[in-house]
């Protein structure tokens, strides 16, 4: 089954909604000045009332170790999603499942730099010994939630922990996985009424043709 993250969650109303339809992680971003970004102590409560077997990850940019270590223990969380600068060094002194992101670029038209870039981006997530990758849309000055796709061509087969994100919606998220075939994918302003605030509409919608897609796979190996 594809793993599905609605990140973005700054209050309990939906957080409660993205479980009930059958999301299996929830994103907290612990980015000061971003439209998502919630206070730990509001993180820690929305939390504390969330069902059980529910992934609760933390996202942070650059942030201080000491910080991340905190915000860990006061939230209880399950995992970290890093999306700056992170040494490898720093990914293996959290004592948590740790996704580290990478930024993709559109890629050039000539096909030769396509598969180069290809080849740039494996060896980069080779020097990550980490729980999983998650791949977003490089957007200059961004660290992610901008609503834009890169060419999914180049996240193919670079392994199976393989997170998909970037620019995902309730319209184009069959073909993604479709496509990818991806361990998770992980959405945020494509199931948003507005920065911060999620449709309920958008994120069933979201979740159900991950899923139809999922049992289709099945009926058909079987």
């Amino acid at each position: 089954m594809t793993r599905i993250k609605i990140c973005g969650i700054t209050n309990l109303k939906d957080g409660l909604q993205a479980a009930a339809v059958g999301a299996d992680a929830l994103g907290f971003i612990f980015v000061p000045n971003t439209p998502r970004y919630i206070a730990p102590g509001q993180a820690q409560s929305i939390i504390q009332q969330m069902p059980p077997f529910l992934t609760n990850v933390g996202l942070f940019v650059d942030a201080e170790l000491a910080e991340m270590e905190e915000i860990i223990s006061l939230c209880r969380l399950d995992a970290v999603q890093l999306h700056g600068s992170e040494s490898v060094d720093l990914c293996h002194q959290l004592q948590i499942k740790v996704i580290k992101a990478f930024h993709v670029r559109v890629p050039p038209e000539n096909s030769i730099k396509r598969d180069q870039q290809r080849e740039n981006l494996r060896a980069k997530l080779s020097n990550y010994q980490v729980d999983a990758y998650l791949l977003d849309t490089f957007v200059k000055g961004k660290a992610g939630g901008t609503g834009q796709t890169f060419d999914w061509e180049l996240s193919t087969g670079l392994g199976d922990r393989t997170i998909l994100a970037g620019g995902l919606n309730p319209e184009n998220i069959r073909s993604a996985v479709s496509q990818v075939h991806p361990y998770g994918v992980d959405v945020s302003s494509g199931v948003e009424a507005e920065p911060g605030k999620k449709d309920p509409e958008k994120v069933r919608t979201f979740v159900h043709r991950v899923r139809q897609f999922d049992f289709q796979l099945i009926n058909v190996s079987s």
